[in-house]
């Protein structure tokens, strides 16, 4: 193994876990793969990450903070917010769909991480319907929508909307006239919030 020159960051750490898991799946991909991939000795890994759980954990939160990241700039938006939680959603269904359907075998391997990794999913649904909340909340202000309760509002949207983001429906995301059926149930959910 020759000896990286370049600086050993966690980020680079995590770029490479996630091409090893791509190419070894999460059953047979180790750090030992990792450190190899990153001409680096293993215990150079484990010094940004104590554990092969640590690191697992931290490549799904890199994953899952990519789709909030993305989000979150809708939800800072200035202007209504009826046509900003459409375009949440639209984004999130997007995003969802454009991660299952263009690298399957990774989408497979981090099914098989947000398994093993409850508290960062549990933080990612919390980040999630937050960002809803921020968007009804705004919508409440503004007169366009009516509800005591932002936050449990958001979560009612958020889990009625599941089959269009939770991964477990990823099989269905593909099949004919499914758009047809978010846009109905999008505005099915809207009307219920409507002032």
């Amino acid at each position: 193994m020759a000896p990286s020159t370049e600086t050993l960051t966690a980020e680079r750490i995590l770029e490479a876990t996630e091409e090893v898991l791509r190419r070894h799946g999460p059953a047979k991909a180790t750090v030992v793969d990792v450190a190899r991939a990153l001409g680096v000795s293993h215990g150079s890994v484990y010094r940004h990450f104590r554990t092969k759980a640590a690191l697992r954990e931290a490549v799904t939160q890199r994953w899952l903070d990519r789709t909030a990241k993305a989000l979150s700039g809708i939800v800072a938006e200035d202007r209504d917010p009826q046509e900003r939680l459409l375009d949440w959603f639209s984004a999130l269904f997007a995003a969802k769909r454009h991660k299952a359907g263009d690298d399957p075998e990774l989408f497979a391997t981090f099914m098989v991480l947000t398994g093993e990794s409850s508290g960062v999913v549990d933080d990612h649904i919390a980040d999630l319907t937050g960002q809803i909340a921020a968007i009804v909340r705004d919508g409440v202000a503004r007169g366009t929508f009516a509800t005591s309760d932002p936050v449990v509002a958001a979560r009612a949207l958020f889990q009625a909307t599941g089959r269009f983001h939770d991964p477990c429906y990823a099989r269905e995301w593909e099949q004919p006239g499914i758009e047809a059926e978010f846009d109905a149930l999008l505005e099915l959910v809207l009307r219920g919030l409507r002032a």
